[in-house]
């Protein structure tokens, strides 16, 4: 499948918050009604007006997902669940990856969907803490580029 990475424009806020809503039930069934609703006013409001966003879509123009970036951090990254498997994530971190040399970003405990792929990815723990708002546990993950094309077989 081939897709097209832009710059977000307010015309994809309904198609960013959607594709954050459906991956969010799926990889976040943890989190409460009351977390998820504050955090949809907050992307409309703080993370997609403050961040370097990026969007995804197909062929025909469909936006399926999107990255946000503040630096070096990703903030958000998420991908409708339908196109889960299908590239489109790692094409959004591929392009986080054209930006940074070092990737930081944090992720539920709980969220193994978001492990796998931060994981497959390369990036590795090096931090842990509770996240008092939703009592969870948080992991922070780091990809160093640097490092890892220091290493030869």
């Amino acid at each position: 499948m081939t897709y097209t990475i832009r710059p977000y424009t307010e015309d994809d806020t309904d198609a960013v918050l959607s594709a954050w809503e459906n991956a969010s039930k799926v990889g976040h069934p943890f989190l409460s009604d009351d977390f998820i609703a504050q955090e949809r006013i907050n992307m409309v409001e703080l993370f997609l007006p403050n961040g370097e966003t990026y969007v995804i879509s197909t062929e025909d123009g469909s936006v399926i997902g999107f990255l946000s970036m503040a630096d070096n951090e990703v903030g958000a990254i998420f991908v409708q669940p339908a196109y889960h498997g299908t590239g489109a994530g790692r094409a959004l971190m591929d392009k986080a990856r054209s930006l940074h040399d070092i990737l930081d970003v944090e992720v539920f405990e709980a969220n193994m969907i978001g492990r796998k792929f931060y994981e497959k990815c390369g990036f590795v723990q090096v931090k842990s803490y509770f996240h008092d708002e939703t009592q969870q546990q948080m992991l922070r993950l780091r990809l160093d580029m640097q490092e890892t094309s220091t290493h030869t077989d």
